[in-house]
């Protein structure tokens, strides 16, 4: 690298401020279009008649809490599979390459869902391979304690990541590219851009309720991968994660995480005759059509790590 001009120690906080009001302004936006959606939505509507107040506001109540539900939990889904399929598989271990359009294409959902910047997400997760469960992990319950893990996973992968020398260590291989600085660099745009359409479709009442699901659904299932999956559950190989195959329905395979620490490198989670990897379909599929291009036609298993005594504690 060449050599660098003097740098603005508040040139940081200034883009994060104009990315926060940017995001604000979407979705202010959004949530008055959404309004007048469904105001004209109501006003075009037949007048009812024979049904009384209350029955008709507890009806309606229950449709927008079910449809907030439905449409959070499976954005929620969708950004949990773009998780598994492209940071975690493709990126952060190589065990397999997807197609450009589909990479750029789970960036996106990735960007206006989540807001991740892929490489620090890729860079704490190889910190917490280089270390698991020892002093240095990133998010390590046998040092934290479970319960804080499940609680505070997400604030545990921002202080990680804003460590000097943690991305240009463990994501040296991902270096920021155009993409990056016009839009995924931009957090909050993304987030915000995800919670205006959210608004603009379903309204803003029901868009803002489908949005808090989805980010709290999201946050508490990636969250519990790191802390239940590495406490509860069964340890068919010599590390210290765990299998939940009911964790794993809702993570689209994350919760085979014994089976991941022990080849981390498998296109697939499962291992075993009776484990279900949910994603592994999808990642089949791609590969029958072109799309993804598996590392390894073998599982190949990585031998187990001396024990420590804060990792046994």
């Amino acid at each position: 690298m060449g050599a660098s001009s003097p740098v603005d120690p508040a040139a940081p906080r200034r883009e994060r401020t104009a990315g926060s009001l940017c995001a604000v302004h979407i979705v202010l936006v959004a949530s008055r279009m959404g309004a007048r959606v469904s105001e004209q939505i109501v006003t075009a509507a037949p007048p009812r008649t024979a049904i009384t107040w209350g029955g008709a506001a507890s009806r309606h109540t229950s449709l927008v809490a079910v449809l907030a539900l439905t449409v959070g939990f499976a954005t929620a889904q969708l950004a949990t599979y773009a998780t598994t399929i492209y940071l975690h598989r493709a990126l952060a271990h190589r065990a397999m390459t997807l197609r450009a359009p589909v990479a750029w294409g789970a960036r996106f959902v990735l960007w206006v869902t989540t807001g991740i910047r892929p490489r620090q997400w890729v860079a704490v997760h190889r910190k917490h391979h280089a270390f698991t469960d020892v002093e240095g992990d990133p998010h390590s319950p046998k040092l934290l304690g479970w319960r804080k893990v499940q609680l505070a996973n997400w604030q545990l992968y921002r202080k990680e990541a804003r460590q000097p020398g943690t991305v240009a260590r463990y994501a040296r291989d991902l270096q920021p590219d155009i993409w990056d600085r016009v839009l995924f660099d931009h957090a909050l745009v993304g987030l915000g851009l995800g919670v205006a359409t959210m608004v603009w479709v379903l309204g803003p009442w029901v868009g803002l309720a489908a949005s808090t699901v989805h980010l709290v659904s999201y946050i508490q299932l990636n969250s519990a991968v790191n802390a239940i999956g590495h406490t509860f559950g069964r340890r068919p190989h010599d590390n210290s994660a765990t299998n939940l195959q009911w964790l794993a329905w809702l993570t689209g395979g994350e919760g085979l995480h014994n089976n991941h620490h022990a080849a981390p490198t498998s296109a697939s989670m499962r291992l075993r005759k009776g484990e279900v990897d949910p994603a592994w379909p999808l990642i089949w599929l791609g590969s029958k059509v072109g799309l993804v291009k598996i590392r390894l036609s073998e599982v190949k298993l990585t031998p187990p790590r001396p024990r420590t005594a804060s990792a046994t504690r």
